[in-house]
Formats: C-alpha cells, structure tokens, sequence
C-alpha cells in the first residue's frame, strides 16, 4: 500500500474530515515517527508492533566478481518486530 493509497482509505473511512487535513496527520505522522527514530528511540504502535533502530558492525567482506577483501563500515538500520495482533491476522490465529 501506498502513502496515496492509505490516504484514500483514510478519506473513505473518515468522509467527514477533509483530504487535505488527513493528509496533513498523515505526514505529521511519519514525521514524528521519522525524527523519534533519527533520536534513536523507540516506537511502539499496539496491535501493529514496534520499531527501533539497530546498529550493525562494520566487517570484511569479498567483492564476488573480482574477489577484492572490502571493508564494510558499521551502519544503522531499522527494525521491525511486529505485533500479537498484526501476526494472529496474518497466520490465522487467534488473539489470547
């Protein structure tokens, strides 16, 4: 799903409130969610899951083609781990 795809939905939903403010929430939002990772705090949205920011070590590795020694530096990437209720919904179980 796209970001113009969830505003639609989001429009549908809430046909009372116009476009152009959820669209506004809708960025405010990522936003918000954006600049607590780049903190590097953690979110975390119930029923959905939660994320975080992990950082991975730098290492040796081999270029494949021409079998060169490259140093990867460390770098940060972002975790998700999901949530009871998102996974009950996407295998089928049900929620204790």
């Amino acid at each position: 799903m796209k970001k113009s795809e969830l505003l639609e939905h989001l429009a549908e939903k809430f046909p009372n409130i116009d476009k152009m403010v959820l669209g506004e929430i809708l960025n405010g939002t990522f936003e918000a969610m954006t600049e607590a990772l780049a903190k590097g705090e953690k979110i975390e949205i119930r029923g959905l899951g939660s994320f975080r920011v992990k950082e991975r070590d730098g290492r040796t590795a081999r270029n494949p083609k021409t079998g060169e020694v490259v140093n990867v530096p460390p770098k940060k990437i972002v975790h998700f781990k999901m949530g009871k209720i998102l996974k009950a919904k996407l295998f089928s179980k049900k929620v204790s």
